[in-house]
């Protein structure tokens, strides 16, 4: 993919420029035709206080941030960096879900998940050291997958790359209904 960036530098800073005809290339890739290395760009700017926003030149929408209240001149009601990360974590849980239950066929009618994580100091510093993920499956028909669903579930935790490029310990307590 580098092939299709240019990177302009100075002394105080890169940025990149992707050029429209990479864009169309781009766009004509088929997901399965992708190479197997990506790259996601965000950017964040600065507002004010404790407070900034973050983008990517590829997505339509931002997501307003900040440092947690718990840490000094935290703001509360903001997505807080530890927020987007239990985020991170359940999107790409809920996405791995999904493929691997539509490979081995398990009817969904309903997935919802909840992700709790754990910071605490540790070794002189701030960790992110436990995630729980707390998923709730709906199936269309229980009888029939439910023991593929229970695989699916863990094949899911085993396969998300989110979690996968984490040291944090992840668990999985899965309700199937």
């Amino acid at each position: 993919m580098f092939s299709f960036i240019n990177f302009l530098c100075n002394k105080s800073s890169c940025t990149r420029k992707i050029f429209k005809a990479d864009l169309q290339f781009i766009k004509k890739l088929k997901p399965k035709s992708m190479s197997k290395t990506h790259f996601y760009e965000v950017d964040v700017q600065w507002k004010e206080g404790r407070i900034g926003n973050l983008s990517s030149p590829v997505l339509n929408n931002t997501i307003e941030c900040a440092t947690p209240p718990e840490f000094a001149n935290g703001v509360p009601g903001i997505w807080s960096p530890e927020h987007l990360y239990a985020a991170s974590i359940n999107s790409c849980y809920m996405a791995t879900f999904l493929a691997i239950a539509e490979n081995f066929k398990v009817e969904i009618e309903n997935f919802n998940c909840k992700t709790i994580i754990k910071l605490e100091l540790a070794d002189g510093k701030f960790l992110i050291t436990e995630a729980e993920l707390l998923p709730i499956v709906k199936l269309k028909n229980t009888e029939v997958d439910k023991e593929k669903a229970i695989k699916v579930l863990e094949k899911s935790k085993a396969n998300c790359l989110v979690t996968n490029s984490l040291k944090t310990n992840i668990t999985l307590t899965p309700i199937i209904e």
